[in-house]
């Protein structure tokens, strides 16, 4: 046999990989599909999304119930760039908590947020996103985690909103027993962590020091384990996971040295919590579209 000439191998491959024919005649290529029809696409019925994404969609204020007050320093615009319902309006009923931290690493534009909501129906899920929050208009290669937990993890959440650590102060400075220092951070990771119940919210800053973070390491464990182990871009960010002994133990050694931490300048009191009433909006099945309101304020 001859040897074959590269001009004839291509043709070959060329051959091989051409578009299949019927009948002879090339196929036609598939035509683009067709704009939306207007009226639909600005039509006020939207779909109701799933609970994972949205654990407690379709909610509306009672005729006696208040919103609870929420000044944990992130704009509600901030949440919606992250694809999070903004925590100032979400509204939870008796039985149910909301539990967030935010990550912001010293170094780099690395961000990370965690939202743990656990519902009066007996179901609790987590969202969590990760991101850069710097340089461009929108979150750049975010990552989204949406999933409910197990029913077996909602007791220990509900535990947490007795913790201690939410009477501590919102911002503090660690006091070694020498006097108080001002944590200034050069690396590690600093905290913003909310809770969310009914009639009230409670937040607190921590920076990377390892004993202000270790006083909330009880928190910050179950929600970042929450999340920990579903997506190897998002535990990236955060490589420990939910461990958070090493800023345990320095906490606990701290306090055995005779160390505190104390209010620092920038604490501020915690958001006045409101009256809790017992809600007479009903909540709409899980298949019902949610309708805005016909009317929207004008911009001010």
């Amino acid at each position: 046999m001859g040897v074959i000439g590269p001009a004839v191998f291509a043709g070959a491959l060329l051959l091989a990989f051409e578009p299949l024919s019927v009948q002879g005649q090339p196929v036609a290529p598939v035509a683009p599909a067709p704009p939306p029809d207007p009226a639909v696409w600005w039509s006020n019925e939207i779909p109701r999304p799933a609970s994972e994404v949205e654990p407690l969609s379709g909610r509306r204020l009672g005729r006696k119930e208040q919103p609870v007050p929420v000044d944990n320093g992130v704009d509600p615009l901030l949440y919606r760039l992250w694809g999070l319902q903004p925590l100032q309006i979400q509204l939870v009923r008796r039985g149910e908590l909301v539990l967030e931290a935010w990550a912001r690493p010293a170094r780099g534009v690395r961000q990370a947020v965690i939202r743990v909501t656990v519902r009066r129906d007996g179901r609790a899920f987590v969202q969590a996103r990760a991101g850069f929050g710097c340089c461009t208009p929108e979150i750049g290669r975010r990552i989204d985690i949406n999933a409910e937990l197990p029913s077996e993890r909602i007791a220990a959440f509900k535990a947490l909103a007795g913790d201690r650590a939410w009477s501590q102060p919102r911002s503090v400075i660690v006091d070694y027993g020498g006097g108080s220092i001002e944590a200034l951070c050069v690396d590690g990771v600093s905290w913003d962590v909310t809770l969310l119940v009914p009639g009230q919210a409670r937040h607190l800053r921590r920076a990377c020091d390892d004993a202000e973070v270790g006083s909330i390491a009880g928190v910050l464990s179950a929600v970042v384990g929450a999340a920990a182990g579903r997506d190897p871009l998002f535990d990236a960010v955060l490589p420990r996971g939910g461990d958070f002994s090493r800023q345990s133990k320095a906490y606990a050694d701290l306090i055995a040295q005779g160390g505190q931490l104390k209010a620092g300048t920038s604490n501020r009191p915690q958001p006045p919590a409101v009256p809790v009433v017992d809600d007479d909006e009903p909540e709409p099945p899980v298949d019902t579209p949610v309708t805005p309101p016909d009317t929207v304020a004008p911009p001010r």
